[in-house]
Parts: C-alpha cells; structure tokens; sequence
C-alpha cells in the first residue's frame, strides 16, 4: 500500500481516538484504534505517552454498517453486530455499544419491532438512523419482544446520553439462553 493511500486523522490529545482509513484495491478498510493517552510534559514540551496497549475497535467498510464495528462495553455482553445485550431471569435487554453509537453520530430516527414479535439470534429486528450513518438493528440471541423503549420514539437522542442506560432498545424473554 503506497503512502498516499493512507489517511490518518488525530492529535496527541488526552483521551484521544485515531480513526485512520486505508483505500486499497478499490476496497475501503476502515480501522479505528481506541488509545489511553496521559499528558505528560518532558523538556518543557508537552507529550502525550500511551498508558495502555490501544486496542482494535474492528474492520469493515461501510456497506456493512456497524457489523465490522468491535468493542468492549464493561458490564455487557458485545455480540458480532455490535449490539449489547444483558439478561436477567430470562429476560434480556438490548441497545447499541457507545463505539456504534459514535459511529452513527446524533440519532435522528429509530426503528424498532412490535411487541410479540418473534426473533432469532441475528435477525434484523430494527434501525436506527444517525446524522453520519445509518444501521439495520440484529438480534444478538433468540426470543420474543416484551416492550420497546417507548421514550426512543420522542427523544431517539437517548442513545446517543445514555446507549447503556436510558438508551436502551428492547427487552425480550429469551427462548434460548444457552445461545449466549
């Protein structure tokens, strides 16, 4: 891959995320790195030193929507479409990781099925629509829905507050548990 097929944007900054893109072959690549940075300040300059390894967020073009996306949500369960997912007697609740959130930018429009319906681990029960991109929603394990969060329908901007609190998207009994 030749130099000036590269893009990389950032600035040593605290808290910093470098999103860097790669075209090559007509394809698109598109990385994003996540990076614990510390200031620090070394012969009268201010740095900035890593204090953590960064870690992979995942690959994938856009055509694909966040299902390239990876990450880590403490305590939730990722699954491979990016969604999150905790359960509790059975029942379990589902919304988008912050990374996808993020991704989406300011969520304008949500999409989100009728209570009763039935899903499988991976069917598309959903979108939401944000101001950079849009996502079809999957289900990360099978059940029925019990209730949708009804506050998404007049402020969808919750996900983009709250994406594991207020922002959540469904809950639903599961059928399976063992899918987990």
């Amino acid at each position: 891959m030749e130099t000036e097929d590269a893009n990389m944007v950032g600035r040593a900054q605290e808290g910093l995320t470098v999103s860097v893109a790669f075209k090559e072959l007509g394809a698109t690549l598109w990385l994003a790195v996540s990076l614990n940075l510390t200031a620090v300040e070394k012969r009268g300059e201010a740095q900035c030193r890593l204090e953590e390894p960064g870690r992979l967020w995942g690959t994938g073009g856009p055509e694909e929507g966040l299902s390239g996306l990876r990450g880590v949500a403490e305590g939730k369960t990722e699954k491979e479409k990016h969604e999150w997912i905790t359960t509790e007697n059975g029942i379990g609740t589902v919304g988008i990781s912050n990374f996808a959130q993020e991704a989406l930018g300011d969520v304008v429009y949500r999409s989100l099925p009728e209570i009763g319906t039935k899903l499988n681990k991976q069917d598309d029960f959903g979108a939401l629509e944000g101001v950079k991109a849009a996502s079809e929603l999957y289900s990360p394990l099978s059940g029925e829905v019990t209730e949708i969060n009804e506050a998404l329908a007049e402020n969808p901007g919750l996900v983009d507050r709250s994406c594991y609190e207020d922002g959540w998207l469904i809950k639903m009994t599961l059928s399976n548990p063992s899918e987990e």
